[in-house]
């Protein structure tokens, strides 16, 4: 006699009843493990000496903070309706003690458009800061506070001409408001370029991929020696956060600049001379199939004229004659105002500067003593 086949319906109701008694169990409190009652806290293993590299950033952090400082800027409002004037937050940003006077130095981007800035030190003290110059196309401001007694040490200068790619660099700054943030890198690449919202051209940049965020314009990048090599100045960034790609203001630059701003309120950019545009230039120089910069008109009693050096004429048809163009400036070669304006950066007023020149396919070098630009 064969077995009969079992009921599905008795299977379901068996595994129905499984599934509630799971559930049961499973809303059960767990009872308490009391086999150990007179647990104690666990022993900690001994960590040993810091590494060498670790206590070496350590000490650079603790010793340049309190030459770092946290900028809080302000702008005034109007109201529509009831025509009062108000002051509302505007952004924040860092910079670091330039001096014994009291002069910080940050970005130009950091205060522009400010009515009021505040400086914040690491000691905690909230100090209202006065604008004593800036450099638009350098990205610079010197601020100034009253320190009183008080002084924390200025930041130690380094140099930036003799950087090698790979240097440990040091970034200290706020970002997104994180007070006194420390990041690491290296030198990632030198002699970087990029062009200002201004149009103007910043030269010398040095790249690096420590981070940089919204926040830590303005702040100091250190070398290992923790001495000031650039100031952290703009990121690329599609996401506008750190993709390890940022640039920094030579402190070679730095060191020219502020000087400037500090005796003079602005930076007294050298001149040879001379009238240039930028516009008629790129027609021009397509028009002769050189590259270079048209020199357009000569300033009376300037080092161009001086030097002998030649503008454009205009013939009786109305047609431009071309006189002297500028191939470069020092050997180095050019081929447009901005680099031009550019190239002579690199110079103080009174210095001289050897120029390649061509007119009517006549080849010459001529030096000329850069005057402050009007």
């Amino acid at each position: 006699m064969s077995p009969s086949p079992s009921r599905p319906g008795g299977l379901l109701l068996g595994l129905l009843l499984l599934l509630i008694l799971a559930l049961l169990l499973w809303q059960l409190p767990l009872a308490p493990w009391r086999d150990t009652p007179n647990a104690e806290p666990r022993i900690v293993t001994p960590r040993g000496d810091l590494a060498a590299d670790e206590a070496a950033t350590i000490e650079l952090f603790e010793r340049a903070r309190e030459s770092v400082v946290f900028i809080t800027t302000r702008e005034q409002v109007q109201d529509l309706w009831t025509r009062n004037i108000f002051s509302v937050p505007r952004g924040t940003g860092s910079g670091f003690l330039w001096d014994d006077a009291g002069h910080v130095v940050t970005n130009f981007h950091v205060i522009q458009g400010a009515s009021e800035a505040w400086v914040r030190l690491a000691d905690g003290r909230q100090l209202r800061a006065s604008l004593v110059g800036a450099s638009p196309a350098h990205d610079l401001a010197v601020l100034r506070i009253g320190l009183g007694q008080q002084r924390p040490a200025p930041i130690p200068l380094g140099e930036s001409h003799n950087l090698r790619v790979g240097q440990k660099v040091f970034a200290i700054g706020n970002p997104f408001g994180l007070d006194w943030t420390l990041t690491t890198g290296i030198v990632s690449a030198l002699d970087r370029s990029l062009t200002t919202d201004a149009g103007t051209t910043m030269e010398h940049l040095i790249q690096t991929d420590a981070a940089i965020n919204p926040g830590n314009s303005g702040g100091p990048l250190l070398d290992s020696a923790g001495r000031l090599i650039g100031i952290n100045t703009a990121i690329y960034s599609p996401s506008g956060t750190s993709a390890g790609i940022g640039f920094a203001v030579p402190v070679d630059t730095v060191n020219r600049i502020v000087p400037q701003l500090i005796r003079h309120g602005r930076y007294l950019r050298p001149s040879l001379g001379i009238q240039v545009n930028e516009d008629i230039n790129r027609r021009l120089t397509r028009l002769l199939g050189v590259e270079g910069v048209v020199i357009l008109g000569v300033t009376p009693g300037s080092g161009a004229e001086a030097a002998g050096l030649a503008g454009a004429t205009r013939a009786r048809d109305g047609l431009i004659v071309p006189g002297d163009i500028i191939l470069a400036v020092e050997g180095r070669p050019l081929s447009s105002v901005r680099e031009l304006q550019a190239r002579l950066d690199d110079f103080k007023v009174g210095d001289t500067v050897r120029l390649t020149i061509v007119n009517q396919g006549q080849r010459s070098e001529k030096r000329v003593t850069l005057q402050p630009e009007p």
